[in-house]
């Protein structure tokens, strides 16, 4: 499972969605990362394929940061997120 992750302006936490494919995870990231370069408003709506009723709309003026990361099936944990010296 891949994670889609998004920060917001003015928000402290994070929205997040769910692939199954590492590809569409990255297809996502881009079309997330072409929203924010066009500096054009757009709303982006987004679902999730872990659960699928999950849905969210939101301004593509509004993101500041995309980044993605694999969740890890062992533990229930997770990589994580950002960049780190630390494995």
């Amino acid at each position: 499972m891949y994670v889609v992750e998004l920060s917001l302006k003015l928000s402290p936490m994070p929205v997040a969605v769910q692939r199954k494919e590492q590809s569409a995870a990255e297809a996502l990231y881009g079309q997330v990362k072409q929203a924010i370069e066009s500096g054009h408003p757009r709303v982006l709506e987004l679902t999730c394929e872990k659960e699928e009723s999950k849905r969210i709309a939101l301004l593509s003026s509004e993101l500041v940061a995309v980044q993605t990361y694999e969740k890890s099936a062992v533990g229930g944990g997770s990589k994580r997120p950002g960049f780190s010296f630390d494995d």
